[in-house]
């Protein structure tokens, strides 16, 4: 199995391509989602292989919540590339990518999503793969909440960008955390596997960014009001 996959929905961008059971991962330069430098990156990459375009089997892309301008390129790069391959697509949620990444069994992501705002989720381990505890969400750093009962382990850029914040609203349950990680292409590829061999792929045309909030600016009052500067 060839799996092509872009994650540009944060300021890391990365490409891969999983090729059975091995998987090379290239970082893209620039501000996340620069078209002018993840085409070069994907073609370098499938070279590298010695693989065309042709040869994989799907196409994934990291479906957000995210960055709107990385998420619109990489959903808009994906189907452009599936179209003209012939290949179907596969939307991969950039939270279960980044808790795929943490070794714990029960993870709480918390991304940053600027505007003094958290993208959230919570996954369990199980069965070999993730369970979705609490549906992926946005909300300013004193409004998020884990799942209703249990410990968690903390994952992903909200804990350092809103960690004095963030760690005290959670309290007691949250078990500790690491603001350091950031979604990779490899862990969209490594899922987009999965969801292949159960079939579970979309007609390129169908795909979309799940966008987890409508507002992308802020007034100047709501940017005071959270802490902002005017």
């Amino acid at each position: 199995m060839k799996i092509l996959a872009l994650e540009t929905s944060s300021e890391s961008a990365s490409v891969a391509l999983l090729d059975g059971e091995r998987v090379v991962e290239r970082s893209v330069a620039g501000n996340p989602g620069h078209s002018e430098t993840i085409l070069p990156e994907i073609l370098r990459l499938l070279n590298d292989a010695g693989l065309a375009l042709g040869e994989v089997d799907a196409i994934a892309f990291g479906a957000g919540p995210g960055a709107f301008t990385g998420l619109r390129l990489a959903c808009g790069v994906a189907q452009g590339l599936a179209m003209g391959a012939g290949k179907p697509l596969i939307p991969v949620g950039t939270l279960e990518a980044l808790a795929s990444q943490c070794e714990r069994d029960t993870i709480f992501v918390a991304a940053d999503a600027r505007m003094s705002e958290v993208y959230f989720a919570a996954y369990r381990r199980f069965d070999g793969g993730l369970q979705e505890c609490l549906a992926p969400a946005c909300a300013a750093p004193l409004d998020v909440h884990l799942p209703a009962e249990g410990g968690w382990f903390g994952f992903g850029s909200a804990f350092r960008v809103y960690g004095e914040v963030l760690v005290p609203a959670l309290g007691a349950r949250l078990s500790g955390f690491d603001g350091a990680p950031m979604p990779l292409a490899s862990s969209v590829a490594r899922l987009a596997a999965e969801r292949f061999r159960r079939g579970e792929v979309v007609d390129p045309a169908l795909a979309a960014p799940l966008y987890v909030r409508d507002k992308v600016a802020m007034t100047t009052a709501e940017r005071v009001a959270r802490g902002g500067k005017a």
